[in-house]
């Protein structure tokens, strides 16, 4: 079973990447869990048909108590779907929430009971603290990518993120892959995102390109896989699944 986390700063394009990636797992015939780790709780959404899954956090509150076939969805690509959601508004952390999803889906043994080939959290970058570091720190993922693009704020969150994988990939948790670019076509990104993951000592292990398929399928409540699976874009996701399920990192 390979598990990877992958970080982003909000509305950097992470969701969009990892439904995608998972989309094309799941059309190769391998069994994928995708478990979204941001409050907004829409990391499934374009795969469950544009609408969001309740999540685990809401069915803790509104029932005290859940099984397996109330928090894992599956959707039409055949991705097994969860989210972990987050507290009411106002109350509450954002963190501690995950922590109890997580603790939760241990502890109804979901991972032994649908044993996926590959387990792909998708989770909020911004704020690097105890519960959206539990995938690193925690033993759930053995590997990191953090998508970004060349924006300052999206490299500043991609730095801090990276500072606190290697800080506890000293203690034998989560290794750090590398870097996703996740195309903006700002002035002279290639360039601005080589030079900040050489500054992170790192590597950029894949470039998507900015596709306006990518916009039509999620108006469409769909991954780019899935409403366009003979295009351009939907290739770019599958050779990046492909590199997700290789152990050496290889600069694209």
């Amino acid at each position: 079973m390979r598990k990877i986390a992958i970080y982003g700063k909000g509305g950097i394009g992470k969701s969009t990447t990892v439904s995608n990636v998972s989309a094309a797992l799941a059309s190769m015939g391998l069994s994928v869990l995708q478990i979204g780790c941001d409050p907004k709780a829409d990391s499934t959404r374009n795969l469950t048909g544009g609408k969001n899954i309740t999540t685990v956090l809401d069915i803790l509150r509104e029932n005290g108590d859940a099984n397996l076939e109330e928090l894992v969805f599956k959707s039409t690509t055949g991705v097994l779907c969860v989210e972990a959601g987050g507290p009411v508004p106002g109350v509450g952390c954002a963190g501690r929430g995950i922590i109890t999803a997580f603790e939760k889906l241990e502890e109804l043994d979901a991972y032994k009971i649908y044993n996926p080939d590959i387990v792909l959290y998708d989770v909020l970058g911004d704020v690097v603290c105890g519960g959206f570091a539990m995938p690193i720190r925690g033993g759930y993922a053995d590997e990191v990518c953090i998508v970004t693009s060349g924006e300052m704020m999206s490299l500043y969150a991609a730095s801090n993120i990276t500072h606190a994988v290697k800080s506890f990939g000293k203690r034998g948790y989560a290794s750090l892959k590398g870097l996703i670019l996740n195309a903006k076509n700002i002035e002279g990104e290639n360039e601005l995102v080589d030079k900040a993951a050489k500054e992170m000592d790192t590597s950029v292990i894949y470039r998507i390109p900015r596709h306006p398929l990518v916009q039509k399928s999620e108006e469409m409540g769909k991954t780019v896989v899935e409403a366009f699976p003979d295009s351009d874009m939907a290739d770019y996701y599958r050779n990046l699944a492909k590199l997700f399920l290789e152990e050496v990192t290889t600069d694209e």
